[in-house]
């Protein structure tokens, strides 16, 4: 077994097809496929299903992946301290629930390193792909929250994937709403003041539960709520219909611009789960990388200067 198997492996993984992974590698189709049955028949197992429509992982493909990419991460972070001429660009990858402060972040991270030498990566997802993308080695740092009510169950999605969870910052709830919206003038908003609104909410995916939702009071009954999958059609939501979400208060108008609010929400004492613990995951017992090191640092700079009080 070769790093080169696996980087090729991985490869065919990501795109579904020898076609694709041997013109992203430069390889000719036979010696790509000679080179995987090589490594099936020396781990004695069948790693990818063949078929006209592509290829697709087995089983015990997905399972050898997942060691595949964390060998690889390992191989390049070696590379990185000890290698003068690396033949591949290092990478560094996050991903996170969708925080513009961990895209500024990340782009401040970017201008430090440069681009010559390293692959950058940031995925805003869905919070159970932030874990998955860190336990199989696609991302180094994850960014996601826990609260009163769904600590038990990340603490445990965390736990079963030999993951950490890191500490960054505490903060309340706020409503996040255009500045064009009724409500916009308020001090204070209240369930009563948002009940005639739309409730936006980041799509969770079939198997997504309420612990897994990125909106803080998941649970509430709110009387209309909309769907989406990115941050810019959430932010169109909020002008077109006077949607609005619930949030960290944490705004960076440098990506979202300045025509957004955030207005403390007052939850009322029996309602559970209106604080925020935002922080970053990463493997168990594993260093963070050089740009890792610096990027979780601008996450901290950034987050003591701007969330609210």
């Amino acid at each position: 077994m070769t790093i080169q198997q696996l980087k090729y492996a991985i490869t065919i993984s990501e795109t579904g097809s020898l076609n694709k992974a041997s013109e992203i590698l430069y390889v000719a189709q036979p010696s790509l496929t000679s080179s995987v049955r090589e490594l099936e028949n020396e781990l004695g197992i069948i790693i990818f299903n063949r078929s006209g429509r592509g290829v697709s992982l087995t089983n015990d493909g997905q399972e050898f992946i997942q060691y595949a990419r964390q060998v690889v991460q390992q191989y390049d972070s070696l590379l990185d301290k000890y290698g003068e001429k690396g033949k591949y660009k290092k990478k560094f990858g996050v991903s996170t629930q969708h925080y513009s402060f961990a895209v500024k972040c990340f782009v401040e991270t970017i201008k430090h390193f440069g681009t010559d030498e390293f692959e950058f990566a940031i995925r805003e997802t869905k919070t159970r792909e932030v874990i998955d993308d860190v336990a199989n080695g696609r991302s180094e740092i994850g960014i996601l929250y826990l609260s009163d009510f769904n600590r038990k169950a990340i603490i445990k999605f965390l736990k079963s994937n030999d993951l950490d969870f890191h500490h960054l910052c505490d903060c309340g709830a706020y409503v996040f709403l255009w500045k064009g919206h009724p409500l916009a003038k308020h001090k204070k908003i209240t369930f009563e003041d948002l009940k005639d609104y739309p409730c936006l909410s980041f799509e969770q995916g079939a198997t997504g539960s309420f612990y897994l939702a990125e909106e803080i009071l998941s649970t509430a009954d709110y009387p209309q709520i909309i769907k989406a999958n990115d941050r810019a059609t959430m932010l169109n939501l909020m002008k077109g219909v006077y949607g609005y979400t619930l949030c960290s208060g944490i705004i960076c108008e440098e990506m979202n611009g300045d025509d957004y609010l955030a207005i403390p929400f007052e939850a009322g004492s029996d309602i559970i789960g209106s604080e925020m613990e935002i922080g970053y995951i990463v493997k168990k017992n594993m260093l963070l990388s050089n740009v890792g090191k610096l990027y979780t640092e601008e996450l901290d700079k950034y987050l003591k200067k701007n969330v609210k009080r």
